[in-house]
């Protein structure tokens, strides 16, 4: 089975926020048919960002042959999310995923109330047959009592209401390995973000080695602290083992795409894009389904 490939708005935010309609048809013509949104101001609107109307883009995205694979929505407030899931239900998005979350160190009854508010987004996603998913950081490869915080929240929530989008870099970046976490959890992971690391980098791959104390409270601002621009390349380029992430994923049962995201670079959007696209047009069993 091919794995099919798509792209995160998040890695051309910038030009998006300049020409959000040109952005996308750019995007489909460098062969992108897949993308998955992420809106960091759904308390103010609850699309994709960038004020543009559900009507609007669901033209935008049928009049360039792209698909929506999901969207990342911030802050994930339960009080808001109606308005949100309607947005996506009428563009056909099969679902929507929280974009980052921190647990204060060692509460371990922190994780459960999560896991209990994302199992009731997962309710209110299932009843427009819509899909929930967890995506990561490295901070859920903390350890409370001996125990990752990744483990906690995948115990504690239902497997048919709570799926996973696997952010392999941030995996690794929490010192674990995705692939491990893959076939552990495989029944539950459809989708995943791919980023990737440079050679011969002044940092560890693991955060926890030197970086970050493994025992400190991470929040929003320690995280961006930590968070180096230097630390990407586009995907493809470095060092991450792309080709063994590819052939896992096709094994597994109800996986959806591949979603390449490119936090920081030092190219331009859309042609730190070209860049990816291109790396990822010569590894094995991926479809980027590039129009004619």
């Amino acid at each position: 089975m091919s794995v099919e490939v798509g792209i995160q708005l998040y890695s051309v935010r910038n030009a998006m926020a300049v020409d959000p309609e040109g952005t996308l048809a750019r995007l489909a013509g460098l062969g992108f048919t897949r993308v998955e949104g992420a809106n960091h101001e759904a308390d103010t609107d609850p699309g994709i960002g960038f004020g543009i109307s559900a009507d609007r883009l669901a033209a935008v995205l049928e009049a360039n042959g792209l698909s929506i694979v999901g969207s990342h929505i911030n802050p994930l407030d339960l009080s808001q999310l109606g308005p949100t899931l309607d947005f996506h239900a009428g563009i056909g998005s099969p679902g929507i995923g929280c974009d980052i979350e921190f647990y204060p160190y060692g509460d371990i009854d922190y994780v459960k109330r999560r896991a209990d508010a994302f199992n009731r987004v997962g309710e209110l996603c299932a009843q427009r047959g819509m899909v929930f998913y967890y995506h990561n950081h490295f901070q859920e490869f903390q350890e409370f009592d001996g125990t990752p915080v990744y483990e906690l929240i995948l115990e504690h929530t239902d497997p048919a209401l709570v799926k996973i989008e696997m952010d392999t870099f941030w995996v690794y970046r929490g010192g674990h390995d995705p692939l491990e976490w893959i076939h552990r959890y495989a029944d539950r992971v459809i989708l995943t973000h791919q980023k990737d690391f440079p050679r011969d980098f002044s940092e560890p791959l693991n955060l926890y080695d030197g970086i970050v104390d493994p025992r400190e409270n991470i929040t929003l601002e320690r995280f961006l602290e930590v968070k180096n621009p230097l630390s990407f390349v586009e995907i493809g380029t470095g060092t991450l083992p792309i080709q063994d992430i590819i052939t896992t994923l096709a094994e597994l049962p109800s996986f959806r795409c591949m979603v390449l995201e490119q936090d920081f670079s030092t190219n331009e959007d859309l042609e730190s894009a070209r860049i990816s696209r291109d790396a990822f047009s010569r590894l094995r069993g991926t479809e980027l389904e590039s129009r004619a």
